[in-house]
């Protein structure tokens, strides 16, 4: 950030504000404090039957790799809501939520990552503009050496374990930064 977005016209140091703990952007002529804060990311688990609805990506980064339908969460709507909007984007996909199934956070890039775990209504689906390809896939033939995110293999590992034990509860955890 190099001018303030109040003001218009200062620019801005990077430095700690009186009585904050950590260094942010502040207006060196109003005194704005901006705050840049995680990005969510969200998303769904889509299944039916025993198969999994998984989208190729059309667009960088991970081009032509798979993973769960999912994206940043827009202003003005839910996590649910942008989870459904995004499967419907990226695999025209129709999906009844069940609940939120993973939550992981990734420090190292500033990201929080909800993903619900939700069943299709029906098999009308297909690769919208993000989407190379979208298809359905059983436990043994999911592409694990051509998953996109390490969160959406994490998630796929969840629900084929919870499936087996018929019990689905939610899962938390952190993806660190692979040294």
């Amino acid at each position: 950030m190099k001018f303030c977005c109040h003001c218009g016209s200062a620019s801005v140091s990077f430095a700690i504000p009186e009585g904050d703990d950590r260094p942010r952007h502040l207006c060196i002529e109003c005194g704005a404090i901006h705050y840049i804060n995680p990005r969510v990311i969200v998303g769904v688990m889509p299944y039916l039957g025993d198969r999994v609805l998984l989208c190729k990506r059309a667009i960088e980064p991970r081009l032509g790799l798979w993973t769960l339908p999912a994206g940043f969460m827009e202003n003005g709507e839910s996590s649910e809501e942008g989870a459904l909007r995004e499967s419907w984007e990226e695999a025209r996909a129709s999906i009844r939520v069940d609940d939120l199934y993973t939550v992981y956070d990734i420090p190292h890039i500033n990201q929080v990552y909800l993903v619900y775990r939700g069943e299709l209504t029906d098999t009308n689906f297909g690769p919208g503009p993000e989407s190379l390809e979208v298809e359905l896939f059983r436990e043994e033939e999911i592409p694990w050496d051509e998953m996109a995110f390490p969160i959406m293999t994490e998630t796929l590992k969840h629900y084929f374990s919870d499936r087996r034990r018929g019990q689905f509860g939610l899962h938390r955890g952190i993806i660190a930064r692979k040294l």
